[in-house]
């Protein structure tokens, strides 16, 4: 388990140092004791960068002793322990499943669903890999599915070398794998095992696709960004035949399509009654935002819009997941409600 303890320390970036909004402390506010006590978090190693950065944060403020620990089990590890009572917050890079709804809700757990950022799903390849230059989800369907796949990249497409694939990818309790899957292949958690390395530590996969000349995989857009020069990403074939690659304008467009995503935290309910906990979800939600898009975190800041109809959600407990009950290509404002910003 990765551990952040509160401790001193200022963010790298002399330009994001420079757009950090001010924490604005009211007369009541400087007067009270300091917020004291634990919050426990746990799931995707996707998510994880935003809410370290966001726990480093918060405990660097005025009047906080609080600690907060941030594990990294999966999307899906993290939902087993947070329906088991066992954190406070649940790290996901998927919307909440049917089947963990059940979960939470036979032991009594009741919790808010919270976008934090948008993330596009990063496929990249080795930086001595000179033949691809784009490929369309047929294409990435064709390495990753489980029957039928290429073992070759000149199973690929013609013209490309007889050099053996090597995936690369996130285990099976991995948020990015579900959605990847379900993108890619048609079916959350259809993926092939030949020649491939599974792993829910996201540095094991870097390392894997920067040693292998043939290799190729996938995970979030923060680890292709911290990695970029070991690393290649591959631009994909959308929806309009156009050859995009993740960046943070394609991905708050929507053109980098089908791997874009949103992630999110899940709050326990019962959680958010203790005043530090509802004080951490204040300030990730607000003061805080500043930090998903810094390079040290390498996400996309959602609309400001969608974050205040999110803190309206989380003041008023509004419990449940609206994605469930979303309807096909729903945005995130009109599934949540937020207004023209």
């Amino acid at each position: 388990m990765t551990q952040t303890d509160q401790q001193a320390g200022q963010p790298a970036d002399q330009q994001a140092e420079e757009s950090r909004p001010a924490e604005q402390a009211s007369p009541a506010s400087q007067q009270r004791n300091a917020l004291t006590g634990e919050i426990q978090v746990d799931g995707s190693s996707t998510v994880f960068p935003i809410t370290e950065a966001m726990a480093e944060e918060f405990g660097n403020l005025p009047d906080r002793n609080v600690r907060v620990t941030v594990g990294v089990s999966g999307t899906g590890g993290g939902f087993k322990r947070f329906c088991a009572g066992e954190t406070d917050i649940s790290n996901a890079s998927r919307p909440i499943k049917d089947s963990e709804v059940e979960l939470c809700s036979a032991a009594g757990i009741e919790f808010i669903e919270v976008p934090v950022a948008f993330d596009g799903l990063t496929v990249v390849i080795n930086p001595d890999n000179d033949w691809v230059d784009f490929l369309t989800v047929d294409e990435i369907n064709h390495i990753f599915r489980p029957d039928d796949f290429a073992i070759s990249w000149a199973d690929v497409r013609d013209g490309f070398p007889d050099i053996e694939i090597a995936l690369y990818a996130p285990g099976a309790d991995s948020g990015t794998f579900d959605y990847f899957t379900e993108a890619i292949n048609g079916d959350s958690g259809v993926h092939r095992s030949d020649n491939t390395t599974f792993s829910e530590d996201d540095n094991v996969l870097v390392q894997g696709v920067s040693s292998d000349r043939g290799g190729i995989g996938y995970f979030g857009f923060s680890y292709y960004t911290n990695n970029a020069d070991a690393l290649k990403a591959v631009p994909v074939v959308n929806d309009a035949d156009e050859a995009v690659i993740p960046s943070n304008g394609t991905i708050n467009d929507g053109t980098y399509n089908p791997l874009s995503r949103p992630l999110f935290v899940y709050v326990a309910a019962a959680s958010l009654q203790r005043e530090e906990v509802a004080a951490f979800v204040e300030y990730y939600l607000s003061n805080g935002v500043w930090l998903v898009d810094t390079p040290e975190v390498g996400y996309v800041q959602l609309p400001q819009e969608i974050y205040a109809a999110i803190r309206s959600r989380v003041r008023n407990v509004v419990t449940g997941s609206a994605m469930a009950t979303a309807a096909e290509g729903a945005t995130l404002a009109e599934i949540y409600g937020a207004g023209p910003g």
